[in-house]
């Protein structure tokens, strides 16, 4: 899908398709940037898998990471890519 910027020039959004989270070191900067829930700051427990973050289970997350929250709500800006230190998102277009 194509789109045109305000003055009509052609502009192709490239969307966020996923966030490593062996890249990922949690900083929230791409959330902080974002003002449509695309992401979610989510916890790595013990054996690899992304859980929700629990006031109660902090002692059992190994790291927190960004995670997809709401993909279909991006609107392929790609403010969080430009804000990212680590580049552990893949942005493209939508299938």
């Amino acid at each position: 899908m194509s789109a045109v910027t305000r003055d009509g020039r052609d502009w192709q959004p490239e969307y966020l398709l996923s966030i490593s989270s062996e890249t990922c070191i949690g900083c929230g900067r791409c959330f902080k940037v974002c003002g449509r829930d695309v992401m979610t700051l989510k916890g790595i427990n013990d054996d690899g898998e992304l859980v929700d973050l629990d006031d109660d289970d902090d002692d059992e997350i190994e790291k927190k990471v960004m995670a997809m929250n709401d993909a279909g709500a991006c609107v392929g800006c790609g403010a969080c890519a430009r804000v990212c230190p680590t580049n552990c998102q893949t942005h493209g277009v939508a299938a």
